[in-house]
């Protein structure tokens, strides 16, 4: 072989590397362009027309900025100058979260990833890109079906306490009717006596106070169970307890001696109330649970502040969890209990978790009682 072949075997291996780089182009998965210094759009492979409703004929020459909503192409050219004039890269090597624009004017979250070649005629920027609405849907309907599950799980709280707020319910609206019937009855006896009519307004007023305590049952158990989107909140923690608990005493056996340590002066906690209370009702029944077959059953509430977080401590003085159970214990479906799905605990740790803390447990065991403590983030303090 000669040496006037070697410029024959030069362009057999140049138009081999090309072919094998169009077909890397045209069959990759995410959008690739590259783009000179003038931002001029040199390759835009058939992802990118797909993604961008553009074919690469109409492309090609063109301002990269014609595929970007107004707010990032007012800036793109400044970028390119400032990195060429100064070599600090803001953009090279990093990949971030852009929106792009397709040709009918959608606008569409993207992963964008830019790197930087020096060729003969200069200066190349190739991107490569990313379409994030498959993503981002799947998140959204992670969301939703996080959401769909924190509602059943309350659902199903409620419905392990049926029985007995249908008792509780039913006090109050039987007193009612009792009060009323007898104000009707001594009016008639007595129309025009100054003093049975004191009596009736007396005996009035007591159905009233009834009436309140049904509606007041009623309504926290609307605003416990009603689907919602998670609100979140600077709120003081002990009422929120304090209120969690008189809803888990609807559901429970007379005879649980309840103590609430729970100082005045806590700070505030962002959190959304109602999932937090759900946390609470869960754990308090859960030691409600524990205690069925104990002579002095007692549960005791504290919480305090330590290391930039609030810890609640919910203890019983049962028996303790079982050694077998606690590897379990906050999975979901996993459940000891004759009734009930196996998703409290699973749930209020992912609550605790999403509001940036934890729910933990001490199993307990050899006398003593099992002890859940919830921790809650404090908000970091503004500073100037």
């Amino acid at each position: 072989m000669t040496n006037s072949d070697a410029p024959v075997r030069h362009r057999t291996a140049r138009t081999v590397s090309d072919a094998r780089l169009s077909s890397v182009l045209e069959t990759a998965v995410d959008g690739i362009i590259v783009i000179d210094e003038q931002a001029r759009i040199l390759v835009f492979n058939a992802a990118c027309e797909k993604l961008f409703g553009y074919k690469a004929s109409e492309m090609l020459g063109r301002n990269v900025k014609a595929i970007m909503p107004r707010e990032y192409a007012e800036h793109h050219d400044r970028f390119i100058t400032d990195y060429i004039e100064t070599g600090v890269a803001k953009i090279i090597g990093i990949g971030r979260e852009v929106r792009g624009q397709h040709r009918d004017g959608t606008v569409f979250p993207l992963e964008l990833s830019v790197g930087e070649a020096i060729t003969p005629l200069g200066r190349q920027f190739i991107g490569i890109i990313r379409d994030l609405r498959p993503r981002k849907e799947a998140e959204q309907r992670m969301a939703q079906l996080q959401g769909e599950l924190l509602h059943l799980a309350r659902v199903s709280a409620m419905d392990e306490m049926g029985g007995a707020l249908a008792h509780e319910l039913n006090q109050p609206l039987t007193a009612l009717m009792l009060y009323l019937q007898t104000a009707v009855r001594a009016l008639k006896k007595h129309a025009g006596d100054s003093t049975v009519f004191e009596q009736v307004m007396g005996i009035l007023g007591k159905a009233v106070n009834e009436a309140e305590r049904a509606g007041n049952i009623i309504q926290r158990m609307r605003h416990f169970i009603e689907k919602r989107d998670p609100q979140r909140r600077l709120v003081h923690l002990a009422p929120l307890v304090d209120d969690a608990v008189e809803l888990t005493l609807l559901g429970s056996r007379p005879g649980v001696r309840v103590i609430r340590e729970l100082p005045p002066n806590l700070p505030e906690v962002l959190v959304d109330p109602v999932q937090i209370q759900q946390i609470v009702v869960n754990i308090v029944r859960n030691a409600f649970e524990a205690l069925r077959d104990s002579p002095n059953p007692e549960v005791r509430i504290s919480a305090r502040e330590e290391k930039g977080s609030l810890l609640v401590n919910v203890e019983d003085n049962g028996p303790g969890i079982p050694a077998d159970a606690v590897p379990n214990l906050f999975k979901a479906f996993s459940t000891s209990k004759r009734s009930g799905l196996g998703l409290g605990l699973a749930i209020s740790r992912t609550i605790a978790q999403n509001h940036g803390g934890d729910l933990t447990v001490d199993p307990g065991g050899h006398g003593r009682g099992a002890c859940f403590e919830l921790q809650l983030p404090l908000p970091v303090p503004m500073t100037e």
